[in-house]
């Protein structure tokens, strides 16, 4: 099965015995995996998917369990989450590549690096739940600290899905894109993928006692207007890995879609030379 947007055409393939939805560009010399946000999919990027192209191949993924991908309950936290992003980079023959990974990704893409110290060139996160004790707003809090997930399933996931894609300010989405984000969370995959965000009080204060030995250069990028994810995330982050670089933009939560152009220089950038000097100067 493929389907296509205006830039990017998507497919399937086997990893671990998970059918993973991904979209990949033209060959370059070197490589980044792009991983999906929450509650969106790999469409997310494609505002920037051409301008990022011109100057790498790219391979973006629907994590499992999120977008179109298959669900494996094992996978819904950030460290199993990890260890799968190493397996996604092998499955591609990805060697040493920079990872691009907001909002979910942030979490998972750090338990990576730290599980395998230079399996990965950097990194690029933001926009997700860091900090200990917890710094989350609105209603994410809430699907975090609830103590009963069943009363969410008799919510409609569509409309849960639309209410926090509400959030975009400035970033008109594409008919095709919306209705993707919204039939990727129907039936239980919300409530399932909910799973992931519920485990941040035990798996956060695990990632911050590593964070101090993850040797991977790491670009952070924050929206300084983020209500769900404040930029007292990406700070904490930023005050204790030894090479990291923190941008806070002009935008809330979407910052990859809401300012997409600024988004993609800071990363075209700190893939032209920003991640080697700072590794270089740390």
């Amino acid at each position: 099965m493929t389907t296509s947007g205006a830039s990017i055409q998507t497919q399937f393939r086997t990893i671990d015995g998970l059918s993973v939805r991904f979209a990949e560009s033209e060959p370059r010399d070197d490589h980044a995996l792009l991983l999906s946000p929450w509650p969106e999919s790999l469409y997310a990027f494609e505002p920037m998917w051409a301008r990022l192209a011109e100057h790498t191949h790219l391979v973006a993924v629907d994590l499992p369990g999120f977008g179109h991908s298959e669900r494996r309950d094992a996978l819904l936290s950030p460290r199993p989450t990890g260890e799968f992003i190493v397996r996604i980079a092998d499955a591609f023959g990805l060697d040493n590549p920079h990872v691009v990974g907001p909002d979910i990704g942030t979490s998972a893409g750090l338990f990576a690096a730290a599980a395998y110290p230079g399996r990965l060139r950097s990194l690029v996160v933001g926009s997700g739940g860091a900090a200990v004790p917890l710094q989350l707003g609105g209603i994410l809090m809430d699907w975090v600290v609830e103590p009963d997930l069943e009363k969410f399933r008799s919510l409609d996931p569509r409309e849960i899905v639309a209410g926090a894609l509400s959030g975009l300010e400035r970033y008109t989405l594409p008919d095709a894109t919306r209705e993707d984000y919204l039939s990727a969370y129907e039936s239980d995959r919300f409530v399932e993928s909910m799973r992931f965000v519920r485990t941040y009080p035990t798996e956060l204060p695990a990632l911050r006692d590593l964070l101090q030995d993850i040797k991977t250069p790491v670009q952070i990028i924050a929206g300084g207007l983020d209500w769900a994810v404040p930029p007292a995330n990406a700070e904490f982050l930023h005050e204790r890995l030894p090479h990291s670089k923190l941008d806070i933009i002009d935008a809330g939560h979407f910052t990859w879609e809401d300012a997409a152009d600024e988004y993609a220089t800071l990363v075209t950038s700190w893939w032209h030379g920003g991640y080697s000097r700072l590794r270089a100067c740390s």
